[in-house]
């Protein structure tokens, strides 16, 4: 590589780093004169015709690196990013639909492709999507959260479980995966566990609210009250609105 090109091309990279877009875009054009065979420039001049609001050039440039190098699977991600963000949804699925066919074992393209089949409620769609994601990369713990999610919104809760319980073989140290464990095994009917995870959400990060009310409000239909009402009292340390506060009070007298 040319000792000025390379320069120039670090040069761009910095400004782009700093979020000077507009100069980083100059730098990248010029760049693309010297190079106009290079994929990498037109999608990173694209990248920032977007973070600057021109949507219709990021498309363009985008659209011409793909044209040089069919196989760049980042600017396929961006593409359909930009799609997304302007609620195109038909045209991001499309574009990464002929993406996979053209890289059928990359797990991030089958990954994205399922989460713009979530936005747009094919749930199904979007497990087939996930599912395979699963089979390039087992331990891929975002797609088992994915795929948890979409169970529990379908209400299979047993297969949000399984899923969910696979994240946290790799993350246990997140208070909102063992939170959304403890509402699929509450919406289960598996009290116990629920309690269990939600104990080891504020064990994580005892300054989580939600675990704390959750857990008053499962210890009080159990019938723990003790129990109950020291989680309630905890949840009402928190800064949570008046309102809240005060139903929360009528709870704690009742109880009483």
């Amino acid at each position: 590589m040319d000792k000025n090109f390379e320069n120039q091309l670090k040069t761009a990279m910095d400004f782009f780093k700093k979020r000077d877009y507009a100069n980083a875009l100059t730098e990248f054009k010029q760049l693309i004169e010297l190079d106009n065979k290079n994929a990498h420039l037109y999608n990173n001049a694209g990248l920032c015709y977007a973070h600057l609001g021109q949507n219709t050039e990021a498309e363009e440039y985008y659209k011409k690196a793909i044209f040089i190098d069919d196989k760049l699977v980042e600017t396929y991600i961006n593409i359909a990013d930009l799609y997304y963000k302007e609620n195109r949804l038909w045209d991001a699925i499309e574009i990464l639909q002929g993406a996979i066919a053209l890289i059928p074992d990359n797990a991030a393209l089958r990954h994205y492709l399922g989460r713009i089949y979530i936005e747009d409620k094919r749930y199904d769609d979007a497990i087939d999507a996930l599912d395979s994601v699963l089979d390039i990369a087992p331990k891929n713990y975002d797609a088992n959260w994915d795929l948890g999610m979409v169970y529990y919104e379908l209400g299979d809760y047993n297969s949000a479980i399984s899923n969910f319980e696979e994240v946290l073989k790799y993350i246990e140290d997140n208070e909102l995966i063992f939170y959304q464990t403890a509402l699929a095994y509450e919406a289960n009917d598996e009290i116990d566990k629920a309690i269990s995870n939600l104990l080891k959400s504020i064990a994580v990060n005892d300054k989580f609210p939600l675990g704390y009310k959750r857990l008053g409000m499962l210890f009080a239909a159990r019938g723990d009250i003790a129990d109950a009402k020291e989680y309630y009292e905890e949840y009402l340390k928190f800064d949570i609105p008046q309102e809240e506060k005060d139903k929360i009070q009528k709870i704690l007298d009742r109880l009483n």
